[in-house]
């Protein structure tokens, strides 16, 4: 037997549950939708002529059915919505007050967004790390490792690592840092964790 795809049986579901909604007077709020005036019309020829009368009455019955399918979809589309929005911001909570520092810098080694541990751990405030190049924030003699982590991960590498040294900015004074970088999803971006070394003052 040929196995029904998984959107077929999603509008099978949808076309159950409408019907029974209806049939227990539980169909959800008119969703705004409306019929037009072709089907208005062509209702009032079916139902107008005894022998059309009982088809009218089928497709009044499709059209009532169809409208509680659109309403439970766009029911089910703010309810989605809604799971995404938290789960977004409390994702974004969880990277913005992560304890280590978290950078996403672009294959042209500027940094396109930062949280706060990494921004407090280069010196700067969150919004001053966007559109710097990364190599700015340390050390003159760290550059190089810093270049050669960022064309590693764009060839491909995953999990590369390197010891550099802050330029000093801010309160923090020049201190010794761990990056670990790996290649964005997307392959668009390079991800950073950056954190002190574990000899390093707190």
């Amino acid at each position: 037997m040929r196995k029904l795809s998984p959107e077929f049986e999603r509008q099978l579901q949808l076309r159950h549950e409408a019907e029974s909604r209806l049939k227990e007077g539980s169909a959800p709020p008119n969703g705004g939708w409306t019929v037009g005036p072709d089907s208005l019309t062509l209702l009032y020829r079916l139902a107008s002529d005894p022998d059309t009368a009982a088809d009218a009455l089928r497709l009044l019955s499709e059209l009532q059915t169809h409208q509680v399918e659109l309403d439970l979809q766009n029911s089910q589309l703010r309810t989605d919505q809604e799971e995404l929005d938290q789960a977004l911001a409390r994702y974004r909570g969880l990277y913005e007050f992560a304890p280590v520092g978290y950078l996403v810098v672009g294959l042209d080694g500027r940094i396109l967004e930062g949280n706060r541990a990494g921004a407090e751990l280069l010196g700067t405030a969150p919004d001053g790390l966007e559109g710097a190049p990364l190599a700015s924030w340390f050390a003159q003699g760290s550059h190089s490792a810093i270049q050669g982590v960022v064309d590693a991960c764009r060839e491909g590498a995953g999990g590369v690592c390197c010891s550099v040294e802050s330029s000093g900015r801010g309160d923090n004074g020049a201190e010794p840092l761990r990056i670990t970088a790996s290649l964005g999803p997307g392959g668009e971006d390079v991800l950073l964790i950056v954190s002190r070394c574990e000899s390093s003052p707190r």
